[in-house]
């Protein structure tokens, strides 16, 4: 058996996604089969989600927690899938990008190292703990929430019923990867350490040439989202409502809270009104399946810019919930040779492109007290050893999503 190598961050959301309450239909794909396949995805990040992509540290928290925000930053992910094998020697690709992007003149499509895969049992301790399930804007839950997952239970096989019946099909767009291309590549990678800076700009010509496909070449004309800010307001009763500034690119909005208890247990909210996880909406969407969504009462349409999280699910978050918020944008899409406008005559691209665009923040709905953030800044605290070694424990399966889903399954991140 073998496997592609991957981060710990990455492998702790493959666990999360196994635990998904939806079960995606698999990757649609065009009957005339272009050569090659590139798809781009342009973020704009802020709060918590610049944070994590851009660093930040202590000062970036701070300012955060008290309501200041950080600067956003930008995020491009860049994919090339290939039917062909190179022509010599190995895979080799790279982007060629417009000055404004600040990258160099380009930057390399790296094709992943595989490795033999060792089965062996995962390390750790015996599952326990609870997810609580929540969806819904609005003040109180809904008829039959929570739903509740033992993971003990899971572990010994015992899925709840109707785990996966979600009342709703999300749609699953076509996607380059390494298991349904000959040869592929990606960035960012190991080979560089180039990063995408605020101030970059995607506006212009850019080109992608390798010894695996025909060259691709587009003009584009959409650049990066502006930042979405989101703030969380409790009000009486205990609900939480979440606000956000519009977007005039914004297509719809999906939004998510997390939060972990000391005894194990978690509670995960979605403000889709219906029991709809994960997938798709964690990804960039095209304007069409964003379309599909709203109709579906899963996404929320872009003329909404507030949503109450309900008072059980912030009671039962804990201290430490995070909130999150996707605002899907437009989506540009390129082919050679063009589709023809007569539907009668047959269409074989050499290559197809699509660019997506999104913008997500984060932030916390319960913050810690000032004593916790201070002892974490070295201020005089006598109880801070026991209270860093205490966050030792909880960051032993690391960050996020995650890290906190595999440390309640007792598995090793």
């Amino acid at each position: 058996m073998r496997k592609i190598l991957t981060s710990r961050p990455a492998r702790g959301a493959l666990l999360l996604v196994s635990f998904t309450l939806l079960a995606a239909p698999g990757s649609s794909q065009q009957a005339s089969g272009p050569i090659a396949r590139y798809t781009i995805d342009a973020g704009t990040m802020s709060g918590m989600a610049a944070m994590a992509g851009g660093g930040g540290g202590m000062g970036a928290a701070m300012s955060m927690m008290m309501g200041g925000g950080n600067k956003p930053m930008h995020e491009l992910v860049l994919r090339l899938g290939s039917t062909r094998a190179p022509a010599s020697g190995a895979p080799a690709a790279e982007h060629f990008m417009p000055a404004g992007a600040g990258l160099g003149a380009s930057v390399p499509l790296v094709t992943p190292r595989i490795v033999p895969s060792e089965d062996q049992p995962m390390p750790g301790e015996r599952p326990k703990g609870r997810l609580l399930i929540y969806w819904g804007c609005g003040a109180t839950v809904g008829a039959g929430q929570p739903v509740v997952i033992d993971f003990a239970k899971v572990a010994k096989g015992q899925i709840p019923p109707g785990l996966y019946m979600t009342g709703a099909s999300i749609p699953q767009e076509w996607n380059v990867r390494v298991t349904n291309s000959k040869t592929y590549g990606d960035w960012p990678n190991t080979q560089t350490r180039k990063t995408v800076s605020a101030n970059s700009s995607l506006l212009g010509d850019h080109r992608i040439a390798g010894n695996y496909s025909p060259d691709i070449a587009f003009n584009l004309k959409q650049d990066f989202m502006p930042a979405i800010t989101g703030s969380a307001r409790q009000i009486a009763g205990g609900a939480t409502i979440l606000s956000w500034n519009g977007l005039p690119q914004a297509t719809g909005y999906y939004a998510w809270t997390f939060g972990a208890q000391d005894n194990g247990d978690m509670v995960w909210w979605a403000s889709s009104a219906t029991q709809a996880f994960g997938g798709p909406v964690w990804d960039w969407m095209s304007p069409a399946a964003v379309q599909k969504m709203i109709a579906q009462k899963i996404v929320m349409p872009p003329s909404q810019t507030s949503c109450t999280v309900p008072a059980a699910v912030t009671q039962a978050g804990g201290e430490m919930l995070v909130g999150s918020l996707y605002a899907y944008g437009p989506e540009a899409n390129f082919a050679y040779p063009p589709r023809p406008a007569d539907p009668k005559i047959a269409w074989k691209p050499e290559w197809i492109a699509r660019v997506r665009y999104r913008a997500n923040t984060m932030w916390m709905l319960n913050g810690p007290d000032m004593g916790s953030m201070m002892s974490d800044a070295g201020g005089d605290d006598e109880d801070a050893p026991a209270r860093q070694q205490q966050q030792k424990k909880k960051k032993k399966c690391g960050g996020g999503l995650g890290g906190m889903l595999g440390g309640a399954m007792g598995v090793g991140c």
